[in-house]
């Protein structure tokens, strides 16, 4: 066995190179062990709500990337089918006051793992962990030069994705929900329609389905489609290119926002369902990221609890002494923020994305309750969970049961509020409304 350090993080993408610059830089001996010598196109969220992207300003890490590779996208639009609810300001409508970060997934990765480099972490790529030993030191077994190479740790933080080795090794049981949504995503560019500063979410729940476009600049935007997991329906390939569209655009989004559009990468799908452990860490070994929990992309909160992972461990390291009773720190505060983010996902899934005349009947219902008071639906997504937690009292007020059936059929939006929308859901084959609504 060769060099100890202070701190080996397996994974050098958003979580594990966030990480150890924001530990390097505070003396910290670490370690970044990367598999990939070179980042690709992998179909990965490259969007940081609001409330993530105010947790990489505390860890001083935004307006890096906004150097870099970022850029912001300050108006959120929302519509249900062809009709618009939202058009938010997220640069001074959150409580951050920090608008959306988008970014090309690659370019980040490759920015951040350059200046944790620059911090001092020592960065080794094209190596591939074998195998950890928990305990104190914990062990870290890996390869890259044809032999096996064994380092010491004080701490081993598991940054490797929703496939994670690292919750394998450390003895880590994992949960999991039953499949609910897939999520379909591909890069076009050409895209020169849409705002370039402005996300667009349409939620067709007619359909069940959903369709985020997330621009990054130059007219290139990473465009999504989220539709029930049954069956074997995927969309993968160039060949399913005209399909994805297709979906998008019965979704609701504007058919010529696509024209002249390109992709420029690949074509993939993903099950939606959850994937998390209760308490990420023991014995020296700590998880962060997808490797703690694997949100539900199709509500787009990944990244944002990644940079949050990285903010708790950073403040629970360097707080104390006892780096055993820092991880115990570490996952409290992880589980307390990943349950309010998994339950707004439930919530909104059941509430939007179900379909059948239960569920058409409850929206029709609870949906002129929302249009009076807005604030009635949880802003999580937006605000993050220490902003709106997820309690029962904010359920039972989403989903309208605090008020008799008879009230929430009677219900007047307010004075300015949006109050056709709750009660014309158009069908796809409808028109679509003019160019220029967005």
């Amino acid at each position: 066995m060769t060099n100890a350090y202070d701190i080996v993080t397996i994974g050098g993408g958003l979580a594990g190179a966030s990480l150890a610059k924001v530990t390097a830089e505070r003396g910290v001996r670490v370690l970044v062990l990367e598999r990939e010598t070179r980042f690709k196109d992998c179909v990965r969220g490259e969007a940081l709500f609001p409330w993530g992207a105010a947790e990489l300003e505390t860890l001083g890490l935004r307006r890096l990337l906004l150097s870099k590779c970022a850029t912001e996208n300050r108006w959120w639009d929302d519509f249900l089918g062809h009709d618009q609810i939202g058009h938010r300001d997220t640069a001074t409508d959150t409580p951050g006051r920090t608008a959306t970060l988008t970014f090309y997934h690659p370019e980040m990765q490759e920015t951040l793992l350059r200046s944790a480099a620059e911090a001092g972490a020592e960065v080794r790529r094209g190596v591939r962990a074998t195998s950890i030993s928990p305990g104190h030191p914990a062990k870290v077994t890996f390869d890259g030069t044809g032999r096996a190479e064994i380092v010491a740790a004080r701490f081993v933080v598991g940054a490797d994705g929703r496939s994670s080795l690292v919750r394998r090794w450390g003895g880590f049981a994992p949960r999991r929900d039953p499949p609910r949504l897939r999520i379909a995503g591909v890069l076009f560019e050409g895209m020169t329609s849409l705002a370039h500063d402005t996300t667009l979410m349409v939620i067709n729940p007619e359909l069940g389905q959903s369709s985020i476009l997330v621009p990054q600049g130059g007219g290139r935007v990473r465009a999504y489609v989220v539709f029930p997991s049954r069956g074997d329906r995927t969309l993968r390939g160039q060949r399913d290119v005209p399909r994805f569209i297709e979906d998008a655009i019965c979704t609701g989004v504007r058919q010529e926002l696509f024209e002249g559009a390109r992709s420029a990468g690949p074509l993939a799908t993903f099950e939606g369902a959850d994937t998390w452990v209760e308490q990420p860490y023991r014995d020296s070994v700590a998880l962060i990221g997808d490797a703690a929990a694997t949100s539900d992309p199709s509500w787009g909160q990944g990244l944002s609890l990644a940079v949050r992972d990285v903010r708790l461990l950073r403040d629970a390291l360097l707080a104390n002494d006892d780096w055993d009773r820092a991880g115990r720190t570490y996952a409290a505060g992880h589980d307390r923020g990943y349950a309010a983010i998994h339950a707004t996902e439930d919530w909104y899934t059941t509430f939007f994305l179900e379909t059948g005349p239960a569920a058409d009947a409850r929206r029709m219902r609870v949906l002129p309750l929302i249009a009076a008071e807005p604030d009635r639906m949880p802003d999580t997504f937006m605000a993050g969970p220490e902003a709106a937690p997820a309690s029962e009292s904010a359920r039972r007020r989403f989903f309208g049961e605090d008020v008799p059936a008879e009230t929430g059929r009677a219900v007047q939006p307010s004075a300015g509020a949006k109050s056709s929308w709750p009660h014309r859901l158009r069908r796809p084959d409808h028109p679509q409304p003019p160019r220029g609504t967005i």
